[in-house]
């Protein structure tokens, strides 16, 4: 059986469908919803296989969304239409079990069973075997640099089925409408398709397949690379190298200015930092500094005091930050900075409590309920300190405590994190 006729049978449309309903997600140009697509389907089902098979399909532009980076600038993203989306996920499903048997081992980006966990222990493994000189390239907009006909004429090596290679072609050139106006895409492969996470593994495997034949150390996450050697020389010599091979074999942008050769101190990799702990000589994880300041920075938006929200939605909106927050960082080294964070946090919250009981005699009551004597409630009931510092009073402190607070349901970040950390050594 040709492998679009794998990628049209009923069963695999059938899981592409109910994976993109599970996945729900934004409407595309035509503004149809995933609650819209079974009623579309049953109605349309025929008519487009009957295009596809015959060469005669074509998706829709997928539209055009900014989403803010770190760096204060702005990343593309491409959505596809519900039904297009359907048809990608078809088709990953077909050529994802093939090209795993060629993808490597040192890649763990968009890969089933693999995460960025797995690669942040892998560079750990090898910065402690002794490879910590890290040439670090950073590829400049790989989605939107990607050469169209070097990817197309990859995928022809594997896929033999000139209907699916055409396929793929057309959802490459599908174009991109912004404002109204669609632009083409000569080159590229837009973040936010179903299909370009696995077309990107396909191109930079390429890479991977140069870096081991030449018998080098590398993680890979998607287009985050690090290759670990174990002297600043070869370091500088591999930098220049693999430079020219990305920028003459496969047609991408090595970004000059943020490309670097570093120790592992001096890296920001999938959010971690890493750093020498000396008496045990060896490298270890940290969430990376960039990271924690951003942490900060979601934690206080959901505790500025002026912000309408009831105790309960902050509560959960905590708790949802913090166990995804902690989750994803695991596996490093954060005590310290959990445990601040969590004093922080509870200071904070007392300082909303406090403001909502807002009167005198409020106050005053809530403080004796709470357990605290009449001369220290009726004290610091009038006084005229602001609301930081009273968060801050062994009195506060006392009747708004870390206990009480717990069981109105918030999370300790700590608590959570002594439960799931994983010792990397």
């Amino acid at each position: 059986m040709e492998l679009l006729e794998k990628v049209l049978s009923k069963d695999n449309l059938n899981n592409a469908y109910k994976q993109v309903y599970k996945n729900k997600g934004a409407s595309g140009v035509d503004g149809a919803t995933v609650d819209e697509l079974f009623s579309y389907i049953k109605e349309h089902k025929e008519e487009i296989l009957d295009k596809i098979r015959n060469r005669k399909y074509k998706p829709q532009p997928v539209r055009r969304v900014y989403i803010p980076k770190e760096n204060g600038k702005l990343r593309k993203l491409g959505i596809p239409s519900v039904i297009d989306r359907v048809l990608q996920q078809a088709i990953v499903q077909i050529l994802t079990p093939i090209y795993e048997e060629q993808f490597s081992d040192s890649s763990y980006g968009f890969r089933p069973g693999r995460c960025c966990e797995q690669a942040v222990i892998k560079a750990l493994e090898l910065f402690n075997d002794g490879y910590d000189w890290i040439v670090d390239i950073d590829l400049q907009s790989f989605f939107d640099e990607v050469n169209q006909d070097k990817l197309i004429g990859i995928i022809r090596r594997t896929v033999k089925d000139g209907n699916l290679v055409s396929l793929i072609r057309k959802f490459l050139q599908s174009g991109v409408m912004e404002k109204g106006v669609i632009q083409e895409t000569k080159k590229g492969t837009p973040q936010g398709g179903n299909l370009s996470p696995l077309l990107s593994n396909i191109m930079l495997n390429e890479l991977d397949k140069e870096l081991e034949a030449r018998g080098l150390n590398f993680v890979r996450y998607a287009d985050d690379c690090l290759i670990m050697v174990k002297s600043e020389k070869a370091a500088n010599r591999v930098m220049g190298s693999i430079t020219t091979f990305i920028t003459k074999k496969l047609g991408l942008k090595v970004n000059a200015e943020k490309s670097k050769v570093a120790r592992p101190n001096e890296i920001k990799y999938l959010g971690f930092g890493f750093y020498k702990k000396f008496s045990q000589n060896e490298w270890r994880p940290k969430p990376h500094i960039k990271s924690m300041e951003k942490f900060k920075t979601k934690l206080h938006n959901i505790l500025i005091r002026s912000r309408s929200m009831s105790l309960d939605e902050r509560m959960l909106k905590l708790k949802q930050l913090i166990y995804g927050w902690v989750n994803y960082f695991k596996i490093a080294d954060m005590k310290v900075f959990l445990e601040r964070t969590d004093e922080w946090i509870r200071r904070k919250l007392r300082v909303i409590i406090w403001k909502q009981w807002k009167k005198i005699r409020k106050r005053y009551t809530c403080l004796r309920k709470l357990g605290i004597n009449h001369r220290d409630a009726y004290v610091t009931a009038n006084s005229r300190r602001g609301y930081y510092h009273i968060a801050h009073t062994r009195v506060l402190e006392t009747a708004i405590s870390k206990e009480r607070l717990n069981k109105r349901g918030l999370v300790n970040s700590l608590d959570h994190y002594l439960k799931v950390h994983i010792i990397t050594n």
